[in-house]
Parts: C-alpha cells; structure tokens; sequence
C-alpha cells in the first residue's frame, strides 16, 4: 500500500478490520480492500482524506495541513459523514451498501460491500466498446438507481465515468 503516500500501513488493522490493498484514491480519500475478521468477508472501506486540506502524521493520524484549514476539513468531514449516512437509507442493487461508518485515526470510514469490477472511465480508458445492447444494460440500471435516489429527494450532483461501478457481472 506504500505506493500510495498517504495510505494507511500495509497490514494495518483497526477494529475487526485488516486493510489488504488501496482499491483507489481521489481528491477526497483512499479506498482500501479489506478483510472483515467478524464477517469473514472482504469489504471496502473509504477513508476522509481530502489531500487539499489534510495529511497524515505519522503512520495513521490525519490531521489538517494547518490550522487554517482545520474548519475546512472538519466541515468536509461532516459532509462526508452525512453522505454516508443518506446512502444507509438506501436498499437498492445499483446503489451501493452502507455496511458500517465509524471515527478513527482522526478521521472517518465507510465500510461496504467489496464488489469485483471496474469504474467505466477504467473500462473506457482500456478502450472498451459499448455498443447499443451494452449500453443499454449499463444505463438503464444507472438510471433506476437514480430514480430511488430521486424518490427519496436526493440528488447525486456527481455522476461521471469515475463514479459508475460496473460489477464483474456486468
């Protein structure tokens, strides 16, 4: 996990959770895979580490970058949180799972399900085709995620190649 800087240790562990890998890493986070020891499962966890306005002390400590930008990130933090929090209310296969959310370390995690797969920036980055009949079995479940998610009057204000997972199983 070393390649990425500011990832937590290779190996480390906290609670009943031991990281594996970093599954990707963004402005706002690292996303590791994990092995859930009570589950006996793996699991993702996202972690709150916006690079802008944080930094990791030491091995595990994430701290603002300065006092300046301590309000910032606590407020991002809290944003980060309630993003969490309104996925929970959600049962739905094409909106992902909210399995646990907890402070540590100075920061937040989300804990969900581990999903075999790949964005579709990754997928069209190797160059993959979408003709119709895929592009409709793609889109047609994106948008009926989008539809619950309307339901219950939120907005997605992201939805970009980036952030539409599509599953091993297509």
């Amino acid at each position: 996990m070393k390649d990425h800087l500011s990832a937590l240790p290779d190996d480390y562990r906290f609670q009943e959770y031991a990281l594996q890998s970093v599954l990707g890493q963004g402005g706002f986070g690292i996303t590791y895979r994990a092995w859930d020891a009570n589950l006996d499962k793996a699991v993702a966890i996202k972690e709150y580490l916006p690079i802008d306005l944080a930094v990791r002390h030491g091995d595990c400590e994430v701290r603002p970058r300065s006092s300046e930008w301590a309000e910032d990130y606590e407020w991002g933090m809290q944003k980060f949180l309630e993003e969490a929090r309104t996925l929970a209310r959600f049962e739905h296969p094409n909106i992902v799972t909210v399995l646990r959310l907890f402070a540590a370390n100075g920061t937040a995690y989300i804990v969900m399900p581990f999903q075999e797969g790949e964005s579709l920036a990754g997928l069209l980055k190797r160059g993959e085709k979408f003709d119709e009949t895929r592009l409709l079995a793609t889109m047609l479940p994106l948008l009926d995620g989008l539809e619950a998610v309307h339901a219950l009057g939120v907005l997605h204000r992201d939805i970009k190649p980036d952030n539409i997972f599509i599953r091993r199983n297509g």
